[in-house]
């Protein structure tokens, strides 16, 4: 996966001035030094930058493989282990309700991220750029502040789960706050220099996850419940139900924010079903496994008072205390499972320091590896304040982030499937905004979305009118209603914007 051949500096089209200002003038003269050494050491310096055909790898270094690695190496960790849990433990789902849920609600969810994925090898460009030809170039400057807090959110999350099993691992000796600290430095040291490393850490790093967690299996399963039922009347169970559906929904969706981003140094020639379907393949059995290794922790809680008490301190601690029948080899198998972690905070840190430039020009002459450093400590800030609050996190943030993807979804399936059937995309206009849409549509279509989402969301702190019809604690149906309300209104809007401005 030899960057060197193909890797160029980047030309920071989006401010092509110089500036007169001699602090401004060395600053970036800085900068461009900076990502020279990059690409001398054949690390990748490329932010926003379409990658060109001619720069693309061939399948000697990317293969079909590598897709269905990556996606499994991701996704195999202990933060959807946590929230596999939530389905028992907050929302008083059985075993089977909750493996139901979590399955076909995660399935739902990786459809849009295969989708979109498929455009990095189509175009060259990053997903956030890929949105100016949906969005518009102002309007899409909305999507990429919504994907940045969701990228920095499910990073912040999964700092939180990797700290709380130290800690648990360490028997309180080590705080949390030290294991948040230590996995976001060793993110930062992967994920700041580029691709490559990237795609070969990711390469390898399932193998000993998927060791520890069969182990885990293996040593906890037989003290799953279950036979356990779901509590509450009819319509209680099915708002619960559509509720942690949606919220496994939003777990796999998020990533459709940057699917893109992964795929752009394969050939322009990969036969997009094929990624697509490795993709789901990658996803989908990766989360299964990690979601019914949580509903079952969290099922097994109904019996086992010391798993309970273990929750109460935190889903990291009963991750731990699933451990605790092997001892001290155990208590090596968290640490494992906490090291996890990092491939599942890869993507996310990545693909924030690309989005960061979209916002832009002044933003774009700043190179991706600063940008990868400022959300790192973005990121762990944020962890170390919220780390006492992680379920809440999940439960409030996790869905309310869906809603944003599942709109933005609704419309770009109707300006590829419909209005670009014919006449395609043309990738070489991706940074010149008077060939880009305006976004009129788009953003009328995206803002009314978000008025269905919010008519529909039920969340701790609102329930929405449409939600409250459904039980006592209502049901989350924001996306649903989002991606509805959104494709109904954008259909009309785009005819008349493409009537009216011609692009």
């Amino acid at each position: 996966m030899n960057l060197a051949p193909h890797e160029v500096l980047p030309t920071h089209n989006d401010a092509t001035s110089e500036h007169p200002s001699t602090f401004i003038g060395k600053l970036e003269k800085q900068f461009k030094t900076f990502e020279r050494q990059l690409v001398a050491y054949n690390l990748e310096a490329r932010g926003i930058q379409r990658v060109e055909p001619d720069e693309r790898h061939d399948f000697r270094t990317l293969g079909y493989s590598q897709i269905a690695i990556l996606w499994f190496s991701i996704n195999l960790a202990a933060n959807n282990i946590t929230l596999g849990m939530l389905g028992p433990a907050v929302f008083g789902l059985g075993f089977l309700d909750s493996t139901l849920c979590a399955v076909f609600g995660m399935l739902v969810g990786c459809l849009p991220v295969a989708y979109i994925a498929t455009f990095g090898p189509r175009s060259g460009c990053r997903t956030m750029i890929f949105a100016r030809y949906t969005m518009g170039w102002w309007p899409s400057k909305l999507i990429v502040l919504l994907n940045l807090i969701v990228m920095l959110g499910y990073a912040l999350i999964d700092c939180v789960v990797a700290g709380q099993i130290l800690s648990a691992v360490s028997t309180h000796n080590m705080s949390v706050v030290v294991g948040i600290v230590i996995t976001a430095i060793i993110t930062w040291g992967i994920t700041t220099f580029g691709y490559q490393i990237f795609h070969y850490y990711e390469r390898y790093a399932w193998l000993p996850q998927l060791i520890v967690l069969c182990i885990l299996a293996g040593v906890a399963g037989p003290k799953f419940e279950t036979s356990t039922s779901s509590e509450g009347d009819p319509r209680t169970v099915a708002g619960n139900r559509l509720s942690f559906f949606g919220i496994n929904l939003a777990a796999a969706i998020t990533y459709g924010g940057g699917a893109a981003d992964y795929f752009v140094y394969y050939p322009e020639h990969t036969p997009g079903w094929k990624i697509f379907w490795i993709i789901m393949a990658g996803l989908s059995t990766s989360f299964t496994f990690a979601f019914i290794l949580g509903i079952g922790l969290a099922s097994g809680m109904v019996t086992n008072t010391t798993w309970a008490s273990a929750y109460s301190v935190s889903q990291g601690a009963l991750i731990v205390e699933g451990y605790r029948p092997l001892g001290s080899f155990g208590s090596f198998c968290g640490v494992v499972v906490a090291l996890g972690l990092v491939a599942n905070l890869i993507p996310p840190t990545y693909s924030s320091g690309v989005d960061f430039q979209v916002l832009g020009r002044y933003a774009a002459r700043i190179p991706r590896a600063v940008w990868n450093t400022i959300g790192v400590v973005i990121y762990t800030v944020c962890a170390l304040a919220g780390r006492d609050h992680l379920a809440e996190i999940f439960t409030n943030f996790l869905a309310l982030m869906g809603y944003w993807v599942s709109i933005w979804i609704a419309i770009t399936l109707e300006e590829h499937l419909i209005f670009r059937r014919k006449r395609g995309f043309n990738w070489t206009v991706w940074n010149q905004q008077n060939k880009l849409p305006h976004g009129i549509a788009a953003l009328v279509a995206f803002l009314i979305g978000w008025v269905g989402a919010i008519l529909s969301m039920a969340q701790v702190w609102y329930i929405g009118p449409i939600a409250k019809l459904v039980g006592d604690y209502g049901a989350d149906m924001g996306n649903y209603v989002g991606f509805t309300w959104a494709g109904l209104v954008y259909l009309p809007l785009r005819y008349w914007e493409l009537k009216k401005f011609r692009r």
